[in-house]
């Protein structure tokens, strides 16, 4: 199970569309569902929830709660749907996660988080992971941090995707969680040190391939297992186009922006026979073009035209023509 290179679970950014457009960039990064609360898993719509493309493998489901017997049921849901990881979400702070007990809150009752784990592991045969922070609020990162770990992975858990900042339960907003809290990838490195038989992968503030590899390449003589990188993806998903050859030593042929943009219009004709709105896929590919001529007129074009032609494939067409003479002309 390679975490080598990860895409970072995003709510309201990384659903099965969001997926399938970013598996144009890698064949070997795994990607992860957006955090999904386990009660709307048994009760809610589960094909909406849980339906993917074959082609998002390898593929994981990132599920919040803590209830232990309802996060088993609904991880082995999840197995049933051909997940190959289940996450648990032991990082998000925002509010209403708070709310309902679950998310970096839980790094202050480890007990319980390993309990969870153990009835998740009871029910489901593919590997639990978890996600989590540093610290929450005014506790001490290496002392928490260290304990946290040290309760869980006797449950089972193997890998653990570190988030290295605080969460700020009070005072901050999700956003502000990701920007304000500082960086501390040392303690990440600390807790590989003391249990270097534990995989653990980096996440937080990393903004390109070359830094994230440079961080865990044997950093301050401490190797870390992988990386995560979650908004500059999404900001810029073209940035990762050479993940595969620096991660996976995988030297396949290159697609263009413009070979990607030509493959994901059938994906849209797909998505428009299936009554699936059009911007619900091209809200994801808006960055695609970030840094090159043109990019602001294939954001402008897609943002304006496909919220306005829900049921039009030709919007994407349309926009990669534009570009194209754009650029033709400023050459």
């Amino acid at each position: 199970m390679s975490h080598k290179f990860c895409i970072a679970p995003m709510i309201d950014v990384t659903n099965r569309h969001c997926r399938f457009f970013f598996r144009k960039f890698s064949r070997h990064a795994r990607l992860y569902t957006e955090m999904i609360v386990a009660d709307s898993i048994i009760y809610g719509d589960k094909e909406f929830l849980l339906g993917f493309d074959q082609i998002e493998h390898p593929l994981a489901l990132q599920l919040a709660g803590s209830d232990p017997l309802v996060l088993s049921q609904a991880a082995l849901i999840g197995e049933s749907y051909g997940y190959d990881e289940i996450n648990l979400n032991i990082g998000c702070p925002s509010k209403r996660v708070q709310a309902g007990n679950f998310g970096a809150c839980l790094m202050a009752d480890p007990k319980l988080v390993a309990e969870c784990v153990e009835k998740i592991k009871e029910k489901v045969s593919i590997p639990v992971t978890i996600k989590c922070r540093i610290a929450i609020d005014d506790y001490n990162p290496d002392e928490m941090l260290t304990e946290f770990v040290e309760v869980t992975k006797n449950s089972g858990v193997s890998t653990f995707i570190i988030h290295a900042r605080k969460a700020m339960l009070e005072g901050l907003d999700p956003k502000q969680n990701r920007e304000i809290p500082p960086l501390d990838y040392d303690i990440v490195r600390m807790i590989k040190r003391k249990w270097p038989e534990l995989n653990i992968v980096l996440n937080g503030g990393l903004l390109n391939l070359y830094e994230a590899k440079k961080e865990i390449s044997k950093s301050k003589g401490i190797k870390l297992d992988g990386v995560m990188l979650g908004r500059a993806v999404q900001e810029n998903p073209y940035s990762i186009i050479e993940v595969d050859k620096l991660f996976f030593n995988d030297n396949r042929k290159l697609p263009s922006r413009i070979e990607i943009v030509e493959e994901m219009i059938s994906y849209l004709e797909l998505c428009v026979k299936n009554d699936v709105p059009i911007n619900i896929v091209t809200q994801n590919m808006l960055g695609l073009f970030h840094g090159r001529r043109g990019a602001k007129l294939w954001r402008s074009y897609l943002s304006h035209e496909a919220p306005r032609r829900r049921n039009d494939p030709n919007v994407l067409k349309e926009a990669l023509d534009e570009i194209i003479s754009f650029q033709s002309q400023a050459a």
